[in-house]
């Protein structure tokens, strides 16, 4: 994903960071079970598009019929369109959907998305790269279908209203699925959905420069500082043997650095780490990709807050910061920097490598971050060789438009200004008819997740505002 002159482990962190940052609302579960839902199943076509294949085989739903009037044959379903993940997380982690399901007395169905969870088309064999044949009905097309699908099959022959949801991936499926199927989808609420973040749409380096702004406002501008100058002493101490060794001490790691390799695999983890804490920057604790505290950035800056001239010193400060993220509760016994979070990322990586190519780079001056360049030859390459995959860069543009969204209707696109995705996310109403709500203290689609006293007022005004569009098109339909 980056140019060649960065090495191909710098490709492989571009291809975690994507595969992290999107996955976030389905990483990991809260402790408990909140939500109630009963699992279903129901058979799909391999190939929608095809009059030759008539394979098939089953993807999972969670219904949940527990708010239904029984006497309104009009009543709405809230369809959440399943991303990156097992739909089950999404459930537990998508509170907002719930809490208005209520209100508006909905049929509740939280879809999961082909190829992910245990949506598998070809089972245990699916991801088995010595058949890349399977990969391809992989793609937004056939997962939109299947949910179109499952509408019709939900609706039996009925009308009802239709409202789908989603954060992020799921955000842009949301969109997607309303332009796609109008006569479907009555309207869809699209939270943190980046779909902008596209070639020659959004520049690449605007999710890092908002990183380091979420940074630089946190507690004070010595935070960046620190971080900029620790890549020169990561660097210069992984120089020798003694100075990996420092390295591992100071962060306890499992498995101690001994290569150059080992390294960049350090690097690579700690750049994503800032871009994690960034997206979950929520105003109470959360349990995302790791345990966290409120406003978990401000808590890693505060150990950054003051400027340290000695090496040793900052050392000391860069592991007490990010050990806010990999160790808040004091439970893990060493760092694995090879997990990164619960988030499965197989399904993702290769998504990226067909239609979902979202150009990232750092420019050194402008970021805390290491420079890097977006070189898309490099990209391919590592696409062919990882899956025999070869990308398709405009593809997403040409079948939804991007930002030509002027026959777009019925939209709701949220944006959460801490949120580093907000920079390929539709921030100006293209008409009357498609919605744009800013947060100005919103992380990743915050207002997504359930209501919660400590909720800045941008995210509960928001939450009010979506809940009376929405409200709005259940009565018009």
């Amino acid at each position: 994903m980056w140019s060649s002159d960065m090495g191909e482990s710098n490709l492989r962190s571009a291809l975690a960071l994507i595969a992290g940052i999107l996955l976030i609302s389905g990483c990991q579960s809260e402790p408990e079970e909140k939500f109630k839902y009963a699992i279903k199943e129901f058979e799909v076509p391999l190939d929608h598009f095809s009059f030759l294949v008539n394979a098939t085989f089953n993807i999972r739903y969670l219904y949940n019929d527990s708010f239904v009037d029984r006497s309104n044959a009009r009543s709405p379903i809230f369809f959440y369109t399943g991303n990156e993940g097992d739909i089950e997380l999404f459930a537990q982690n998508t509170g907002f959907l719930w809490e208005l399901a209520e209100r508006q007395q909905a049929l509740v169905i939280f879809a999961e998305h082909r190829y992910y969870g245990k949506s598998l088309p070809f089972g245990s064999s699916t991801f088995n790269r010595s058949m890349p044949e399977h990969l391809a009905y992989f793609t937004v097309e056939q997962t939109l279908e299947d949910y179109a699908m499952l509408i019709t099959l939900l609706r039996n022959d009925t009308q009802r209203p239709v409202v789908a949801f989603g954060g992020s991936y799921g955000g842009m499926l949301a969109a997607w699925f309303r332009m796609k199927y109008p006569h479907l989808v009555t309207g869809a609420l699209a939270a943190s959905a980046p779909i902008l973040q596209f070639p020659g749409i959004t520049d690449c380096d605007i999710f890092y420069r908002i990183v380091t702004s979420v940074f630089e406002n946190a507690y004070n501008s010595n935070c960046t500082d620190n971080i900029r100058k620790s890549w020169k002493l990561f660097e210069t101490l992984g120089g020798n043997d003694a100075g990996k060794k420092l390295i591992s001490d100071a962060f306890n790691l499992c498995t101690p650095l001994k290569s150059d390799e080992d390294l960049k695999k350090f690097l690579d983890y700690v750049e994503e780490v800032y871009s994690n804490l960034a997206m979950v920057n929520y105003p109470y604790k959360s349990s995302f990709l790791a345990p966290l505290p409120a406003y978990p950035v401000r808590q890693v800056c505060f150990y950054l807050k003051d400027q340290h001239t000695k090496d040793a010193d900052l050392l000391h400060a860069m592991a007490s910061a990010l050990a806010v993220y990999t160790n808040y509760t004091q439970s893990n016994k060493c760092l694995d920097i090879s997990v990164n979070s619960n988030a499965d990322d197989s399904g993702w990586n290769i998504q990226t490598c067909n239609q979902m190519v979202m150009p990232f780079c750092s420019k050194g001056d402008e970021t805390m971050f290491r420079p890097a360049t977006w070189n898309f030859k490099d990209f391919a390459e590592k696409c062919y060789k990882d899956y025999r995959l070869t990308p398709k860069p405009y593809d997403i543009i040409l079948r939804y438009g991007a930002k030509h969204l002027e026959a777009a209707t019925n939209i709701i696109f949220s944006n959460g200004l801490l949120d580093p995705w907000s920079g390929g996310g539709v921030l100006q109403a293209p008409n009357e008819m498609v919605h744009v709500i800013i947060l100005p203290e919103g992380a990743h689609h915050l207002d997504l997740r359930h209501s919660d006293p400590a909720d800045p007022p941008s995210v509960r005004d928001a939450r009010e505002k979506e809940a009376a569009i929405i409200a709005r098109w259940i009565q018009e339909f």
